[in-house]
């Protein structure tokens, strides 16, 4: 779904048979609002505010763009245009810059943590489902980087996937002949042994899943002298307090699903000027 028809969405489940404040209004008025911070945070959203503002004919004059940082009590957005109008999209507009910016606020904390190491931050597929995008684009604000989309971007072999391929690296090499030549393909390890067998049957990734700190040292070890071609990931249960450990470690990358389901809305408000 596009960013026009994620926000006429929105609109309509809002909006449901119609407004019943307006049935009350003898006249229409132009009126300008701000929207302003209640508290500190990192913006997203613009992009789709901005459509949602075209879609419905409202003007807004931006005073911060995305990934650009605010402090409480600072304007955020002047809108104006019809006051009915203004009335039926303040829930869809503040819902979406509450949203996308608690999700772009964490991930730039994450990201300072790491800001001293050659490591990539990542978000995962734990996604509120259809919002899936919204939120991926809320992690980049962040300054994040997005793991896979869907399941068509990589392929990745979980555990639940490797409970029944009883040979890996012919497995390997028939998903080479009918993937994307530009597809990579990923598999999660939960020891050394079998982080090193991925491998040595072909991974281009491998996640350190769940694993200790000193295993996946071992593993970095490991894949330094013999596969210096494959890039690795530690994920599983990440947290603020655990970060700069893994980053550490000498990985490629930490993943965290905490960016997205464990982010709090940053509080906004809209007043009438």
């Amino acid at each position: 779904m596009d960013v026009e028809d994620f926000v006429k969405e929105i609109y309509r489940e809002d909006i449901g048979r119609g407004d019943l404040f307006e049935r009350l209004i003898q006249e229409d008025f132009h009126v300008k609002a701000l929207i302003k911070a209640k508290a500190d945070g990192v913006l997203s959203g613009v992009v789709y505010v901005e459509q949602i503002c075209k879609t419905y004919g409202i003007e807004a004059k931006f005073f911060r763009k995305d990934r650009e940082s605010f402090k409480k009590a600072d304007g955020i957005i002047e809108l104006s245009g019809s006051y009915t109008k203004l009335l039926k999209l303040e829930r869809c507009i503040l819902n979406l810059l509450q949203h996308s910016s608690g999700i772009a606020t964490l991930t730039r904390n994450y990201v300072e943590l790491l800001k001293d190491y050659q490591v990539e931050l990542l978000d995962t597929r734990k996604t509120r489902p259809l919002l899936r995008v919204f939120e991926k684009y809320s992690v980049r604000n962040g300054g994040g980087k997005n793991h896979r989309l869907g399941l068509d971007d990589a392929l990745m072999l979980k555990d639940t996937h490797l409970k029944y391929i009883t040979n890996l690296k012919d497995f390997l090499q028939k998903a080479r002949k009918q993937m994307p030549w530009t597809s990579k393909i990923e598999i999660e390890s939960e020891d050394i042994a079998f982080a090193k067998l991925a491998m040595e049957c072909g991974a281009d990734i491998v996640m350190c899943d769940n694993m200790e700190i000193e295993d996946i040292k071992e593993v970095v070890e490991f894949r330094n002298s013999f596969y210096p071609h494959v890039l690795l990931e530690a994920s599983g249960n990440i947290t603020k307090e655990t970060l700069i450990q893994y980053a550490e470690t000498g990985v490629d990358a930490i993943s965290s699903g905490a960016l997205i389901h464990q982010a709090t809305w940053i509080d906004m408000s809209m007043k009438m000027l």
